[in-house]
């Protein structure tokens, strides 16, 4: 199954720090908007090669023509859109936008695209609506972009007129619903939703418990805690949390935190005395920490306390760094291969690509890193099948294929094919654990399920309200 909760990863966090005051978003200035919006290209080159399904490139025989908005005989022009200012910090967003420019610039290097170099063009959109219309406007009507790559959207506003255009969005964060409403959007995750302008099977959004499944199975954990913050996202994610482990046979601690006035302590002093043997949350990262420090004072250790795929980055070193014992039972889960994995060749390229491009991100590297780097690759393999006749038709015609798309063996399958799931489904995933000592002492996320592969379960499936 395809469809999956990731929206709730980012909203979560938004919730906890900025629906208190009035919603996700920003109150940046019309002008402080302006000043937040940018763009930027990456190097280029002339060799007249094609991206082949392999990663490698080859000659093409065809010659090139302007056969589609932003095309021209030598050029492909795309657009990105990042919530990169925003009242969460720089980073909270921003992770997929250099994966996407490190593949953009590595791309180039090799030739590009059947001849036809890569322009990337950015557009910061202050993480608000209006932003992002403005985002959207510039980058389809300014700069006439053929398709738009890698997003990474607080509030996608502009959803809409992007459809209405007929422009692709490939391999971007679901975290706002529009991906799950219309169909020239194409998340990073895929989807098996209608996408005919209502979100979901009738306002209904469905996922797997194959995180759930997995902890049961491989530490015999059998009492979960979860906690959230008293507002109206992060309950509604908690409660698809419950009814993920209750589908499990979880014997379970609710917890619910004033989001005005938090009481940690309190929460795992109630969930040490009732037995909680692991912890899953709907909080941001300093909710999460603040977690982690009460149940280091009041001695609750658990065999697991799950973060989410947001937090499987290497700032989790510092983040964490004040809680030795519950930094132990740190593990984050995923469809997508670890990026410590550098056995795997196609890691091994991606973090290759990163240190060439930005050489001073190796702390900051994570999974929406991976997953925007190959969000831009899913983008140039579309491309590339469609030699010199590239057009939006082409393209997305390689979005729909029956045979699906893994990114050269980085994430488990994904699929754009329309159809409600069962009661079960056979869903996979990969899980990291923090571990303290590797890199000598420094710590890094470790392979819990085997490295290069994906666990699959055959689970039951819950649905939740797509809000």
């Amino acid at each position: 199954m395809s469809n999956r909760a990731r929206r709730w990863i980012a909203l979560s966090g938004c919730t906890a720090l900025v629906l208190a005051a009035t919603s996700c978003g920003t109150r940046l200035s019309d002008e402080e908007l302006a000043a937040g919006e940018s763009t930027s290209s990456s190097p280029t080159t002339s060799a007249a090669v094609s991206s082949t399904s392999s990663g490698s490139v080859a000659p093409t025989s065809v010659p090139n023509y302007a056969s589609d908005t932003g095309v021209t005989a030598d050029e492909i022009t795309i657009g990105l859109i990042v919530s990169k200012t925003s009242p969460l910090g720089s980073e909270t967003f921003s992770a997929p936008l250099y994966g996407a420019q490190a593949y953009v610039q590595s791309l180039n290097a090799q030739g590009g695209i059947n001849g036809r170099t890569v322009r990337l063009v950015v557009c910061d959109d202050a993480s608000s609506g209006a932003g992002n219309r403005r985002c959207v406007r510039k980058l389809i009507d300014d700069d006439q972009v053929f398709a738009l790559v890698s997003n990474s959207i607080l509030n996608y506003s502009g959803a809409e007129y992007v459809n209405s255009q007929g422009v692709p969005d490939i391999g971007s964060q679901p975290i706002d619903s529009a991906y799950e409403q219309y169909p020239h959007l194409f998340q990073i995750y895929g989807s098996d939703s209608p996408r005919n302008g209502t979100v979901g099977f009738d306002g209904q959004l469905i996922t797997g418990t194959e995180i759930y499944r997995y902890f049961r199975l491989t530490t015999g954990a059998r009492t979960a805690g979860i906690v959230a913050f008293n507002q109206s996202e992060s309950l509604r994610y908690a409660a698809l949390i419950e009814a993920g482990l209750r589908a499990e046979g979880y014997e379970l601690v609710v917890e619910q935190i004033d989001f005005a006035l938090p009481n940690f302590e309190a929460a795992a002093i109630d969930m040490k005395s009732r037995g909680v043997d692991s912890v899953f949350d709907a909080m941001d990262v300093s909710g999460n920490v603040a977690l982690c420090k009460a149940m280091d004072t009041v001695g609750l250790t658990v065999k697991a306390k799950v973060l989410s795929v947001q937090s499987w980055s290497e700032t989790v070193r510092e983040q964490f760094k004040g809680t030795l014992a519950c930094k132990t039972s740190l593990y984050t889960t995923s469809r997508v291969l670890n990026y410590m994995d550098t056995q795997h060749p196609v890691i091994a390229q991606f973090r290759n690509d990163m240190l060439a491009t930005f050489p001073d991100r190796e702390d900051k590297l994570s999974a929406w890193t991976l997953e925007g780097w190959a969000g831009a690759r899913w983008f140039a393999d579309a491309a590339a099948s469609c030699g010199a006749d590239l057009t939006r038709k082409c393209v997305e015609q390689f979005m729909y294929r029956p045979e699906g798309y893994d990114a050269h063996g980085i994430f488990d399958t994904r699929y754009f094919r329309v159809g409600k799931p069962g009661t079960t489904s056979n869903n996979c995933l990969t899980v990291a654990k923090w571990d303290s000592e590797a890199l000598d002492g420094r710590g890094a996320w470790a392979s819990s399920t085997p490295v290069g592969e994906f666990v699959c379960y055959d689970t039951p499936n819950v649905s939740y309200s797509a809000g």
